[in-house]
């Protein structure tokens, strides 16, 4: 997958793979947080104070649209391409950056997202697993 000489490691590769595969996940599930923000907005209750007072119908709209593009975006990382790597490194940090926003109405899943999202970011960034 590199235009080197050296080929990337198998661990490089699997790790991409596993992003791709995890992006797609990731968007499939926040698609449906999206929905379910939607459908029901007192379906999320919030948790504690937050300082930022976010609107559940809206954030669900946003996860709902950045859900189904996460995934797609996941699906072209299949392909190996600089340009998907740069795509899902946009899309990883713009889905953990709504998943902030969101841990007031459900903490747990929102922290497990970001997670997930930083560690699309490390396993896309890793050096020669992407070619040009």
């Amino acid at each position: 997958m590199t235009t080197s000489g050296s080929q990337p490691s198998g661990w490089a590769i699997g790790g991409v793979v596993f992003a791709a595969t995890m992006m797609i996940m990731v968007g499939i599930f926040q698609a449906f947080q999206g929905l379910a923000a939607i459908i029901n907005d007192e379906f999320f209750v919030k948790v504690g104070e937050y300082a930022f007072n976010v609107d559940v119908t809206t954030w669900g709209w946003l996860h709902l649209i950045l859900g189904i593009v996460v995934a797609a975006a996941g699906f072209y990382l299949f392909s190996g391409s600089a340009l998907a790597g740069i795509v899902a490194v946009i899309l990883a940090s713009l889905s953990a950056l709504s998943n902030f926003f969101f841990i007031p109405y459900y903490p747990f899943w929102s922290i497990l997202m970001i997670a997930l999202s930083i560690f699309v970011i490390w396993a896309v960034t890793r050096p020669g697993v992407l070619r040009d």
